[in-house]
């Protein structure tokens, strides 16, 4: 692409070596520059891309965008800009030809639900004859292609890209999880939303955001700053749950044509007739133009929380309501959120990835309103990551289970022990006491909880632990097929372990 091309829009301080000439392509790592390439010097969390600029030269770079001053030797054009990450997004916008001015984009934010609510909106799109793509945690995917996903929200380079071949394979609505350090980094800036979904706010990410009010702050931008700035204009323009008390929060702060969900205070679209069980949901929805049944495999009150969501959604891009009440009843399960493990004749078994302590105590409520016999989680907390929530987590199991086991969970580069004992703190010891593991299976009675740091031996030793009638959670990870380990990525899977456990357990109780 022309160079004048690819920096239209782009605010510039400075240019040294003007701006004629074309560019092969555009990178972010040094490593991948080559012959007439663009080098963007990205200041990063842990390294800055400004001292990889003579790499990037060497290997064929003959563009850099920059922040710091830059002397550029003959040949090299330097282009001098505020902020380089967010310049990142404009410029691969122009290069891949603005692809999401060409399709349906919806973005959904919040803590907790994104996952969730993207599945249901791909299956409604798709029952509603939309070719559709999804951008999220699980992973990338359309039109039968699926790709792992580094990040929740793509990197800005990346998002274009992806949206581009979404465009060209005839895509016509994409739905994308956007997290907060996604609009806090800018690389969604140059994005062009049709629709946002706040699904709500609880406590994460503090040892990025450090407080609650500058992580609402980084949510909210999205739907101030980003989705103003689209030029396209669908009426609706935002999605919220009107139940959320940072949502109603929004509400009052941003002022753009929106559609509130909720169940407990007056919103645009609600639920009445609810009923809950393992079997799924059924209720009926009620909006200003119509009242229709919606029946769900899906389990739990959050659940419908998260189907009101993509029920506003979808009347706010003017779905048919036939095709919202067939995508809604053909999600059978979403990867790792709340999914069923066991079958018939075990424990009821369930991987959910929970790992707040908003998200641990709504998945425990709503698998306590159906408990026959006890209730039995395990989880561990992520290190290297916010240690505000590890108290408040321990808490909130300890609060609605019977039994409980503290575990590794991706302990990255600190102490799993020093990790489990911080999420240790918040379990009152007058209401939980801590038992050793070869006890932990005798204790039939009372509330109790038990540490193994290995998280394998601790899925065997809580399903070989758990009654028929008994339930068992394994929070945290969900979908994840890996465990962080140190600076090393090991193949891991709750899912697996919990499902060969249960084989093993069954083998035993035969002979």
């Amino acid at each position: 692409m022309e160079l004048s091309m690819l920096m239209q829009d782009v605010p510039v301080l400075k240019c040294t070596g003007g701006l004629s000439g074309s560019v092969s392509d555009i990178c972010y790592d040094s490593r991948r520059c080559g012959e007439n390439s663009l080098f963007v010097a990205i200041p990063g969390l842990l390294v800055d891309g400004y001292d990889y600029i003579p790499e990037a030269i060497k290997r064929g770079a003959r563009v850099i965008v920059h922040e710091k001053a830059f002397n550029p030797a003959p040949g090299i054009t330097a282009v001098q800009v505020s902020d380089s990450r967010r310049t990142l997004g404009f410029l691969g916008r122009n290069f891949y030809g603005d692809p999401s001015s060409r399709l349906c984009l919806v973005g959904v934010i919040g803590t907790n639900g994104k996952t969730t609510v993207t599945y249901l909106l791909e299956s409604i799109f798709t029952a509603a004859g939309r070719s559709t793509g999804v951008l999220g945690t699980v992973n990338y995917r359309f039109n039968g292609k699926t790709r792992s996903s580094p990040h929740t929200t793509p990197e800005s380079l990346e998002m274009h890209k992806i949206l581009r071949e979404m465009v060209d394979d005839g895509v016509s609505h994409v739905v994308a999880e956007v997290s907060s350090h996604s609009v806090d980094l800018r690389r969604i800036d140059a994005c062009d939303f049709d629709l946002g979904i706040f699904t709500n706010l609880t406590q994460d990410h503090l040892d990025y955001h450090k407080t609650m009010d500058n992580y609402f702050e980084a949510k909210k931008r999205f739907f101030q700053e980003v989705l103003p700035a689209g030029k396209k204009n669908p009426g609706y323009r935002m999605v919220v749950n009107g139940d959320d008390p940072w949502g109603r929060r929004l509400l009052q702060e941003v002022s753009l044509p929106v559609l509130s969900f909720g169940i407990d205070h007056p919103c645009d679209v609600t639920a009445r007739d609810v009923v809950l069980s393992l079997s799924g949901i059924r209720a009926r929805v009620e909006t200003a133009q119509s009242d229709f049944a919606i029946l769900s495999p899906l389990v739990g009150r959050f659940n419908l929380y998260n189907i009101l969501a993509a029920v506003a959604a979808a009347m706010a891009l003017r779905i048919p309501l036939e095709a919202v009440q067939k995508g809604i009843a053909e999600l059978k399960q979403v990867p790792g959120r709340l999914e069923k493990i066991s079958g018939p004749g075990e424990p009821e078994v369930f991987v959910d990835y929970a790992h707040t302590d908003d998200a641990m105590r709504r998945v425990l409520q709503n698998l306590s309103g159906f408990k026959q016999g006890r209730l039995l989680t395990l989880f561990g907390c992520g290190g290297d990551r916010d240690r505000g929530k590890r108290p408040l987590m321990g808490r909130a199991a300890a609060e609605l289970s019977d039994l409980v086991i503290l575990t590794s969970d991706n302990p990255r580069t600190e102490e799993p022990l020093e990790i489990i004992r911080q999420i240790e703190s918040g379990i009152p010891a007058q209401t939980m006491k801590k038992v050793p593991p070869e006890t932990f299976a005798e204790m039939q009675r009372g509330k109790h909880y038990s540490v193994i740091p290995d998280r394998a031996a601790a899925i065997e030793k809580i399903i070989d632990s758990a009654g028929p009638s008994d339930m068992v959670l394994i929070a945290g990870k969900g979908h994840e097929d890996y465990q962080i380990l140190g600076n090393k990525r090991v193949s891991f899977d709750d899912r697996v372990f919990a499902r060969s456990a249960l084989e093993r357990r069954s083998q035993g109780k035969s002979h």
